[in-house]
């Protein structure tokens, strides 16, 4: 008997640790991004900004490539949509959509290096808080200026400012940074 009890018990181990290894837990990797773009559409019609920030070979030894296609028009209110791929695959990876399925683990946060536009959050996750994939952007004044755009993982959306665009308080991990140099007309 004792040697039945003892299959029994050796059968239910052996079944307990070989499910446990079947189920493996799942990791949420992190994805390449090569290149972070931002369309910028006035309103009322007129030219479209385009800012773009590719690095093709990542960590590799060439610099990453900014460019702005243009100036912005003052006094003016440009639709924006924000766009990350990853360009090493064929067809690239379009990672926005992972942004925006995860909304409430991402935001978009847009900083001016000086007072020659605003930005106001145009989309929601699933608690009501912004993400930043799509926001209108208001020009004031002619001038020159600085705008950074971070793509941060799991900020704390609760935090004072977070929700109004300040990343000061936002915590979580930087995805992707890149500052683009503005001209105001």
């Amino acid at each position: 008997m004792k040697k039945y009890i003892f299959l029994f018990s050796s059968l239910v181990i052996m079944s307990l640790t070989s499910c446990s290894s079947d189920n493996p837990e799942i990791v949420n990797e992190e994805e390449l991004i090569t290149t972070l773009k931002v369309t910028l559409t006035p309103q009322g019609g007129g030219s479209v900004v385009t800012l773009q920030l590719q690095d093709l070979d990542g960590d590799g030894p060439n610099a990453p490539v900014t460019t702005v296609s243009g100036p912005l028009l003052a006094n003016t209110t440009y639709t924006g949509v924000t766009q990350v791929l990853n360009e090493t695959e064929s067809p690239a990876e379009d990672i926005t959509l992972e942004v925006e399925e995860e909304g409430d683990e991402h935001q978009f946060f847009y900083t001016f290096s000086n007072s020659i536009a605003t930005i106001n959050y145009t989309d929601v996750d699933k608690n009501g808080r912004p993400i930043g994939i799509t926001f209108n952007l208001t020009t004031t004044t002619a001038g020159i200026g600085n705008l950074t755009v971070t793509l941060r993982h799991e900020p704390n959306k609760t935090a004072s400012g977070v929700s109004a665009g300040n990343i000061t308080n936002a915590g979580g991990e930087t995805d992707v940074e890149a500052t683009f140099s503005l001209t105001v007309n």
